[in-house]
C-alpha cells in the first residue's frame, strides 16, 4: 500500500530538485541573490569533456613534466600526441584516463552533496542573503572540499601513470600505482600536489565566475543585448580564457609535484624555473585553452538558455510556497 502525497507537494519538491541541480534554487531570503552555479558548471564541463579529448590532457601533462635524460619530450603538445602514437601506440595516449574519469565523477558528487551545506553556512545570518562575494566564497570552498576528498588523489595517480610510462614503467595500472605509492610514501604520497590542485580549483572558480559577472555587468551598463547565444558563448569563452591563463602556473606546479617520484612544491617550482624560466609555468596552456574555451562557451550558453526556460515555469510555483 502506498501513501500518496498531494500533487502540489510533489510539484514543489520536483521544482526544488530541478532548481538545485541547476543551482537556481530559490534564495534563502526573498532579496537574496542567486547562488553560484559552480557545481552545475562542473557537471556540464565533464559532460563536454569526453574521453576522446583525453589525448590532449595527456599531451599537456607530458609537456609540463620534468625533462629526463635520454627521454626527449617535445614541448609542442601536438608533436607529443603524434610521437606517442607513433612509438607507443594509441593505448599509450589514454594512460591515466580511468583515474581522471573516477576523479571527475567523485568530484562532482562531492560538490553536489556539499554545496548546499556550504552555501547555507556562508549565508548572511540576519537576512539569509547570498551576496556575489559570498557565492564566490562558497564555490571556492566547495572546490577545496572536492580537492581534499577526490581531485588530488586521482590527479596524482593519473599524472604518475603518464610520467611512469615514459621512464621506469613500474606501474601496471591505477590500482597497482596506488599500492606502490602507498607502500613507499604512505597516504601523504597520494596527496602530492595538494597545494597546486587546491589553488587551481579555488582559483578557477574565482576567475571564471568573476570574469563572467564582470562581462555581464559591462554589457548591462552599455545596453548590450544578453539574450543571444553568440553573446553568451563569447562571455563563456572569454571567462574560460582568463581562467586558464590565470591558473595555469598552479596546474604546472601540480603536475610536477605529482610526477611518478613526487616532488615538493618548492622543488617543483625550482625545477620548472630551471627548465625554462617564468614561461615554463605556462607550459600546456594551448591544449588546456582548447578545452576550456569551447567548454566555457558551450557551458554558459547552455546555462543561460536553460535558466531562461526554467525560471518562468518554476518561479511562480516557488513563490506560492514562500
Amino acid at each position: 500500500m502506498t501513501v500518496g502525497l498531494p500533487v502540489d507537494t510533489l510539484t514543489s519538491e520536483a521544482s526544488q530538485a530541478v532548481l538545485r541541480l541547476l543551482q537556481l534554487s530559490p534564495p534563502i531570503h526573498p532579496n537574496a541573490s542567486l547562488p553560484s552555479l559552480d557545481p552545475a558548471q562542473d557537471l556540464l564541463t565533464e559532460t563536454l569533456s569526453p574521453p576522446q579529448q583525453y589525448p590532449f590532457e595527456f599531451a599537456k601533462t607530458r609537456a609540463q613534466l620534468r625533462q629526463e635524460r635520454g627521454v626527449p619530450t617535445s614541448r609542442n603538445p601536438f608533436l607529443v600526441v603524434a610521437q606517442t602514437f607513433r612509438h607507443e601506440g594509441l593505448s599509450a595516449l589514454y594512460k591515466g584516463c580511468s583515474s581522471l574519469i573516477v576523479g571527475s565523477i567523485a568530484k562532482d558528487a562531492v560538490r553536489f552533496l556539499s554545496f548546499d551545506t556550504i552555501k547555507h553556512a556562508f549565508a548572511d545570518p540576519e537576512t539569509g542573503t547570498l551576496s556575489p562575494l559570498r557565492n564566490l566564497l562558497a564555490g571556492m570552498t566547495a572546490g577545496v572540499v572536492a580537492s581534499v576528498t577526490a581531485v588530488t588523489p586521482t590527479e596524482r595517480i593519473k599524472t604518475a601513470l603518464i610520467d611512469d610510462a615514459r621512464t621506469e614503467r613500474r606501474f601496471r595500472g591505477p590500482v597497482h600505482a596506488v599500492a606502490v605509492i602507498w607502500k613507499e610514501h604512505g597516504i601523504g604520497g597520494l596527496y602530492r600536489g595538494f597545494a597546486g590542485t587546491t589553488l587551481k580549483q579555488a582559483g578557477a572558480t574565482a576567475f571564471r565566475m568573476g570574469t563572467y559577472n564582470i562581462l555581464k555587468d559591462y554589457e548591462k551598463k552599455h545596453d548590450i543585448p544578453q539574450e543571444g547565444a553568440v553573446t553568451n558563448f563569447a562571455n563563456g569563452a572569454v571567462a574560460g580564457t582568463v581562467t586558464t591563463l590565470a591558473t595555469q602556473p598552479f596546474d604546472t606546479i601540480k603536475t610536477r609535484s605529482q610526477s611518478a617520484r613526487g616532488e615538493g612544491v618548492v622543488e617543483a617550482c625550482k625545477g620548472i624555473w630551471e627548465d625554462g624560466g617564468i614561461r615554463a609555468f605556462w607550459r600546456g596552456t594551448v591544449m588546456r585553452l582548447g578545452r576550456t574555451v569551447m567548454a566555457g562557451g558551450i557551458l554558459f550558453t547552455t546555462y543561460e538558455q536553460v535558466a531562461r526556460l526554467i525560471r518562468p515555469v518554476l518561479g511562480p510555483i516557488l513563490e506560492e510556497d514562500e
